[in-house]
């Protein structure tokens, strides 16, 4: 969740002030980082996930679940401890690591160190991530549990969803009607990053998901539960507020950026060899943020009330859009410099490889950037790709300015860019190597929803590290235009996506027009039997790959654009399509074939990758039952025809 500074944060009208001076100087961090490390080669694969939990208070007497707000005390015990507990960590697992998030009721945990590409590491994911929960468990009440929640349904509702309880009407920082100001972690950053969001779009967020409709649902649906007679805060008086039309009929109303920043999610962050491979990697994993997503879908329900979407994203991309009027094409430009078609939270708008199968036509949106950082990184000898990429994220404002670090040392700190850069929450995130670190050039994956089990958080998390080395090995081409990404963003949304939903997938993954994966990766340094030889077999994952080669003939692009993809349901984007589409999976298994894997270890992955095609297949809808009969909705707000 950003950098935590022990400063004195800005207000926005004083933060603003040091917009152009951060923006500047975190591009100059940038070009010394890039001229430092551009040339960077050779590193191995190093991967690790992040899992965040939820720490739910059961009251038996009440049946209740509640949100816990004891972050701080409990982190402060795991830190405590932490240096103490190698002797009692399993031999294949090192010391993980407990990190704070933007509610006071979440825990974030990472692996004490990264996974390498070895088979026993892909194989210690599953036993690490218990290992950390139980670990979190051990130092909690009796009551208290970590669940890995995308989202909880109880948050906002009326009554007591937190433990202690707080009255919303001390929302200093979001002026919400529904969230009290407890609910958000007390560092500095937080509330101050809650408070400039609204302040600089000049409203309080909002949020409206449409309502499950059932029969029994009154129409038009209007919730009783909002206070719509509140007068304490601006916004309640304001133009945008709830009774003024900001709370839409028959949807569910948030206004704020705990709704979003509260969720919990999977991700995953790969280093790259270079960083031509991780610019080739970002862009073949974007394609795939939106199916991940749909995949992994489990957040149906938003302040006890059922919604007709299944994901979190849109509730996190509107709880942080901090775009003006102006900005947001509501007014014309006056004050402000760019119409921005997106929240500084939504998915990648760029692809940013320099090879020859990325062609121009994929970046088909409107793409707002700083034409001075672009022609600044051109002079310094950027390529026009990865230029638009850093100008366009730093169209955006800093919004937490720590008044200590306002003058850095650009040569051996990257604060100011880091400011810019962690505050673009895309789908995915191309990263730079960190200063004074043997870190490398990395890639981070971010669609995904947090899945309830440890099993089903590792298998997504296995079969997303070996897709990324296919799609490396097998020179495989995903590519469709970025605006067919963003549609496929909105339909992996969807009430039962992923089992109802079709998204638009490419038709010919074979950068080389290869008719199979065998022959596919003879172009990679592997000899297929076609060939008469045996296949090689690695004994790690591979992180180092040639330079994708151009076509034997020479003919780079045979078709327009829009005959390159074609709708196709989630089944046959995983499972494949006949003979015309081989599926993730089978890409998936023609790379194992490449990997000296033993019978056991085998096994394992099986278990994980079958879990991956079950959800495309069957689909294992969210038990919204479940929810309700452990007391997790309160009984009044369940739909009779459920």
């Amino acid at each position: 969740m950003g950098l935590l500074y022990l400063g004195t944060p800005l207000t926005w009208d004083e933060a603003k002030k040091y917009a152009e001076h951060v923006r500047f100087h975190g591009i100059t961090q940038f070009l010394n980082t890039w001229d430092r490390l551009k040339d960077r080669h050779g590193d191995e694969l190093l991967w690790g996930d992040e899992i965040e939990y939820m720490v739910i208070s059961f009251d038996e007497a009440q049946k209740n679940a509640k949100l816990s707000l004891r972050q701080t005390e409990i982190l402060a015990k795991l830190s405590t401890i932490v240096n103490d507990i190698c002797a009692d960590c399993p031999a294949e697992v090192s010391v993980p690591t407990f990190h704070p998030e933007y509610g006071r009721y979440m825990l974030e945990s990472t692996p004490g160190s990264p996974y390498t590409g070895s088979i026993p590491d892909l194989l210690a994911v599953e036993g690490n991530m218990r290992y950390r929960r139980a670990l979190a468990r051990q130092h909690l009440k009796p009551n208290e549990v970590p669940i890995t929640f995308t989202s909880f349904p109880r948050l906002g509702v009326q009554g007591q969803f937190t433990e202690p309880y707080h009255d919303p009407s001390d929302a200093v920082s979001s002026h919400s009607l529904f969230l009290p100001e407890e609910i958000t972690n007390p560092h500095a950053r937080f509330p101050t990053l809650t408070a400039n969001i609204r302040r600089r779009r000049g409203s309080k967020v909002a949020i409206n998901l449409p309502l499950f409709i059932d029969s029994q649902t009154p129409r038009p649906f209007i919730d009783a539960s909002i206070p719509w007679s509140r007068s304490l805060y601006p916004e309640d008086l304001a133009s945008e507020d709830a009774k003024n039309g900001a709370a839409l009929p028959d949807h569910i109303y948030l206004d704020a950026m705990g709704f979003g920043m509260g969720c919990c999610c999977l991700q995953l962050t790969f280093q790259a060899c270079n960083v031509s491979d991780a610019r080739r990697m970002y862009d073949g994993l974007i394609p795939l943020g939106p199916i991940l997503l749909a995949l992994t879908a489990a957040s149906p329900a938003y302040r006890g009330l059922l919604a007709d979407v299944d994901c979190r994203w849109n509730v996190i991309a509107g709880s942080v859009d901090d775009r003006t009027e102006e900005e947001r094409g509501l007014k014309p430009l006056k004050n402000d410099r760019f119409k921005i078609p997106k929240s500084r939270y939504d998915s990648v708008d760029l692809y940013i490889s320099n090879d020859w199968t990325n062609r121009p036509e994929y970046n088909d949106n409107y793409l707002p950037y700083d034409e001075n950082i672009y022609n600044r990184l051109r002079k310094h000898g950027l390529d026009d790709l990865l230029s638009k990429h850093m100008a366009h994220l730093f169209i955006r404002d800093p919004l937490v300015v720590f008044s200590e670090t306002i003058d850095q040392d650009d040569s051996s700190s990257t604060d100011h860019f880091e400011n810019i850069q962690s505050t673009n929450w895309q789908t995915l995130r191309f990263k730079p190597p960190p200063p004074n670190s043997s870190i490398g050039w990395r890639v981070e994956f971010r669609s995904m929803e947090v899945q309830i089990t440890d099993f089903e958080n590792a298998a997504f998390a296995v079969f997303i590290v070996l897709i990324s080395r296919a799609i490396l090995i097998f020179n495989l081409n995903f590519y469709i235009p970025i605006s067919k990404v963003d549609e496929n963003m909105q339909r992996a949304q969807r009430r039962d996506a992923a089992r109802s939903g079709k998204f638009y997938f490419r038709k010919d993954v074979y950068a080389l027009r290869r008719s199979g994966a065998s022959s596919v990766a003879s172009s990679s340094g592997y000899n297929s039997p076609a060939e008469g030889a045996p296949v090689k077999k690695e004994k790690k994952l591979r992180n180092c790959f040639p330079p994708l080669p151009l076509p034997e003939n020479g003919v780079l692009h045979t078709s327009p654009v829009e005959e390159e993809y074609e709708e196709i349901t989630m089944d046959e984007i995983i499972n494949g399509k006949g003979d015309s589409f081989p599926g993730l999976l089978r890409l998936v298994y023609d790379y194992l074939e490449t990997l000296d894997v033993d019978q056991e270890a085998s096994a394992t992955i099986e278990k994980y990758l079958d879990l991956i095609r079950c959800r495309a297949n069957v689909n294992v809808v969210l038990d919204v039952n479940r929810i309700y009969y452990q007391g997790i909705i309160p009984e009044e707000t369940r739909t009779k025809a459920d």
